[in-house]
């Protein structure tokens, strides 16, 4: 797998036949290791190693609904009133973030409500936060760490 634009990561990755795996540490089991999930899983220790998100406050692949589409978030974080507060859109790295990719996380964001939403292909990042006041998007500098509350 390539290398990407986050700090190195304690991943176990193991093999079954022909098929790779890496173990979840919120999920507490093996899934297959895809381009996507390489960056997930990337970017999951980040929040947890770096950013100090609790292991608890993390969802991955949850469910939600959109009008009556059944879709999954890659990461959905809580805060300690359990509301959302972290939504992170993940991507192979051959996906290019444009505008596509922006407009399904904020698309997922209507009925989420999160705070801040990220789309990340695990060599670049961006980070925005909704301002509920002014009702629009605005981009951050970078992404933020968890707030004791």
């Amino acid at each position: 797998m390539i290398p990407l634009n986050l700090p190195k990561a304690s991943l176990r990755i193991s093999s079954k036949g022909n098929t790779r795996y890496v173990f979840d540490i919120v999920r507490k089991k093996n899934v297959v290791l895809t381009p996507e999930e390489w960056v997930r899983q990337h970017f999951l220790w980040y929040l947890i190693d770096h950013l100090h998100y609790p292991r608890t406050l993390i969802k991955i692949e949850s469910g939600h609904a959109i009008n009556t589409l059944a879709k999954r978030t890659d990461i959905l974080v809580y805060n300690r009133e359990f509301l959302p507060t972290l939504l992170v859109e993940c991507k192979a790295t051959t996906i290019p973030l444009k505008q596509a990719v922006f407009e399904q996380v904020l698309l997922y964001n209507r009925t989420i409500q999160s705070e801040f939403v990220v789309v990340t292909n695990g060599l670049q990042h961006q980070c925005f936060r909704f301002k509920k006041e002014a009702g629009h998007y605005s981009s951050e500098i970078e992404i933020p760490s968890f707030i004791e509350g």
